[in-house]
């Protein structure tokens, strides 16, 4: 049995992630019925079809008809979960919308997974990635050498969306567990934007200068040797650095090269200029030092580094022959998941009647989440945004961190938006008093997450099997760079590492150089995947009564954001490729520069193609749908775009059914009143640092409220409160407080001083 068996869910999406979130609890053993219209899916060509729809059976379906309606109904009507992603005012007049479905079926999940968001005009658009992030300024956010707007090649924030959709699903399953009743459950694209793009603006300071497209820092760039080959130094921590530096025999010139990191860039340029890749990479690795070659994801895919991390599986296809995907992307240690079918026909009858869910105890609070108790060791971003996540859908959720504190921590939007909606506690776990003190912890906790190095927990002491006899209902879940399987597991690793092998950085640069994306695209991947992990081995314990160990990897998540272009058969069509500062991948859909600012617009009818033409007076060919993105006819829509207002030529496009929307900068999407009316952002204020400008939500709940109720926590902020609520003496507190085992600031503990005697630490 795995955490989803026996959840029946109807699939009425198309497309990346509504299918993707199907996916994911299909591969924990949901029973999912895909219902298709006539046509097929809008993506039945695109290879990740065969991913993202893997586990589930197909069922044709015409909505538009009273029998093909009524027999939607009666799906519905025995499921657990309806899923849709139709745009907003499509279901009400279906008469499919959450309010009509959850009264008529009140233990219902109703999730609704709109493209854009969920009120406003450019919420009708058809689902479009590069439309969805023109219109939430991520496109004006990637690195770039000019200043211009950026075309992603991977649909990142319709992968963030279908992982969050999967947790939220997961999440309202969890609370239907204790209240017995269903809920509406809403995860758009502005969600996935949310946490794929995560970081908060200090109001207060200017915003931070825009990423750089090998990046930024010399400690932490792209560099090209002198074959021509690229890698990827992340050195992002001081001592990596220093290591590399003395590693190159350029140890003299440390003290300089921190003074001035833009002499240190050139220095470090010219050095691997000299040699070839392979001798550089023998060279860093054998002392320790995080790099990685970049290279391309098929080989990649079907290298050693995957195959030893059980990450690569192989279906048989009736005409294409063997398909290979990537497998599920955490390993829950109880209840684990699987990938058994690719998509086949429903035979016979469906589902049969049965009771409707009855709850097991009252409920602990308005959020799906609430009532659960999670111990945070995450560090940077991968480990801390999956608590971040957790908090934001409701969890109590405990940042513990040793007296150096994370090693990202800072007031930086980075650290604040990853970190928030915790409470903090300084504690050292080194130190056996320290030990004996989590161990409480542990006791009263649900969950426990980490991302340290293969074997750290073994020597702190705080491995499953140590957590397990504590408390046999604890659910621990580590994150680490190469999973805990092969001889990678012991290496170090970052986000930019996977980016590189994993062959995002190639894709994205196409022929040209290779492109650091500043979206940290596997850090982001393995929070969402960890949260949702977590989520259903928590489904899991309501039926087995036990926790289990969930163990997944920045490498897993290298496949996880690129599920549809690693998907693999014989004579499947060619990825898209970018460029040096990609516009696009065709004349008819990318980016343009109108007098007054950027448009996106995505042409794929003749129909669409023919109105853009007549709109700009621009004679398009038959071929114009095909048209390379820097041809003859990409030329001459640039000279028309350029000569008109951008506001007038969008609502004359619009009126001919031409998708296209603004493509704003960040300071226009800060402004934007639409994303404002679809709840994107909220202010919230920090008691140190002042207000600050964030994203609100992962993911919005019917029955309760989602979103982050807590400021980020500074260092040990909450040790005092968190001392107490466990019932500890003053005395005992004190005795750890003097041994160094627990910290927090003096003003936070100073009503637990004993006797007058200042024992506390900064």
């Amino acid at each position: 049995m795995s955490a989803f068996a026996g959840v029946r869910i109807v699939d009425f999406t198309q497309g990346t992630p509504g299918p993707m979130a199907a996916m994911l609890l299909g591969d924990f053993e949901a029973e999912v019925i895909k219902v298709e219209p006539p046509q097929g899916d809008r993506m039945a060509s695109h290879p990740g079809y065969l991913t993202w729809n893997r586990n589930k059976q197909l069922l044709t379906l015409d909505l538009a008809t009273a029998a093909g309606l009524a027999r939607a109904r009666e799906l519905i009507a025995l499921a657990d979960v309806a899923l849709f992603d139709h745009a907003p005012g499509k279901l009400e007049a279906l008469g499919l919308d959450a309010r009509t479905l959850t009264e008529a079926h009140p233990s219902l999940i109703h999730a609704w997974m709109p493209p854009y968001g969920t009120t406003g005009s450019w919420s009708r658009l058809p689902s479009h990635h590069s439309l969805l992030t023109a219109l939430s300024g991520v496109a004006f956010r990637q690195g770039s050498y000019s200043d211009q707007p950026i075309h992603l090649i991977l649909p990142l924030c319709h992968y963030g969306q279908g992982v969050m959709g999967a947790a939220a699903i997961g999440a309202a399953l969890h609370e239907r567990h204790r209240s017995g009743k269903g809920q509406a459950v809403t995860v758009s694209g502005l969600h996935g934007v949310s946490e794929v793009t995560g970081p908060v603006r200090v109001l207060s300071e200017p915003p931070l200068p825009r990423g750089a497209p090998l990046g930024a820092s010399p400690s932490y760039r792209l560099y090209e040797c002198g074959d021509g080959q690229w890698f990827f130094l992340a050195t992002l921590f001081v001592a990596f650095y220093h290591r590399a530096i003395q590693a190159l025999g350029l140890a003299d010139h440390w003290e300089t090269f921190a003074a001035d990191p833009l002499l240190a860039r050139e220095a470090l340029k010219a050095v691997f200029k000299t040699r070839p890749r392979a001798d550089w990479l023998a060279l860093l690795q054998s002392h320790g030092v995080p790099c990685a070659p970049v290279g391309e994801r098929e080989p990649w895919f079907a290298g050693e580094a995957i195959a030893a991390g059980e990450a690569r599986v192989v279906l048989e296809h009736p005409q294409l022959g063997p398909v290979a995907m990537p497998n599920v992307p955490a390993r829950l240690s109880v209840t684990p998941g699987s990938v058994r079918h690719l998509a086949k026909p429903l035979n016979g009858h469906a589902w049969t009647p049965r009771p409707a869910p009855e709850p097991t105890g009252a409920n602990d609070g308005p959020a799906p989440l609430a009532g659960i108790k999670v111990l945070d060791l995450g560090t940077v971003i991968a480990g801390a945004h999956a608590g971040g996540v957790l908090a934001n859908l409701g969890a109590d959720v405990i940042k513990i961190e040793p007296i150096e504190g994370d090693p990202f921590r800072s007031n930086g939007g980075g650290f604040m938006g990853y970190n928030r909606g915790k409470r903090g506690l300084g504690i050292d776990l080194k130190q056996p008093a320290a030990r004996e003190m989590f161990f409480d912890l542990v006791r009263e906790a649900d969950v426990i997450l980490d991302n340290y190095r293969f074997g750290v927990r073994e020597r702190l002491g705080i491995h499953y099997a140590a957590l397990k006899a504590v408390n046999p209902r604890i659910i621990s879940c580590s994150i680490n760079a190469y999973g805990d399987k092969g001889p990678r597991a012991h290496l170090p690793g970052f986000d930019p590492l996977l980016q590189a092998e994993g062959g995002m950085m190639a894709a994205q640069g196409g022929d040209g150089e290779p492109i650091l994306h500043t979206i940290p695209v596997n850090d982001v991947a393995t929070a969402a995947i960890v949260a949702f992990s977590i989520i259903a081995a928590l489904n899991a314990r309501q039926t087995t009564g036990e926790g289990q160990e969930v163990v997944t990897s920045l490498m897993a998540q290298s496949l996880t954001f690129q599920l549809g272009e690693v998907t693999t058969y014989e004579g499947r069509p060619a990825n898209d490729v970018g460029d040096r500062d990609c516009l696009g991948v065709r004349a008819l859909h990318r980016y343009y520069n109108c007098a007054d600012g950027w448009i996106a617009i995505v042409c794929e009818t003749p129909e669409q193609a023919e109105a853009l033409g007549g709109t700009l007076r621009v004679a398009v060919p038959e071929t114009a749908l095909t048209a390379p993105r820097d041809g003859h006819l990409a030329r001459a829509l640039e000279l028309a775009f350029a000569s008109r207002p951008r506001e007038d030529l969008l609502a004359e496009l619009l009126a001919g059914d031409v998708p296209c929307a603004p493509v704003l900068r960040g300071y226009e999407a800060f402004e934007s009143d639409w994303l404002w009316e679809n709840d994107f952002f909220e202010v919230w204020r920090h008691p140190r640092l002042g207000d600050m400008l964030g994203v609100r939500a992962y993911a919005d709940f019917g029955r309760g409220a989602a979103g982050f109720h807590r400021p980020t926590p500074d260092l040990g902020q909450h040790s005092g409160d968190l001392l107490e609520e466990m019932g500890y003496s003053h005395a005992h507190i004190a005795e750890l407080l003097a041994a160094g085992a627990i910290f927090g600031p003096a003003a936070n503990l100073a009503h637990l001083r004993d006797g007058g005697t200042a024992l506390f630490t900064q």
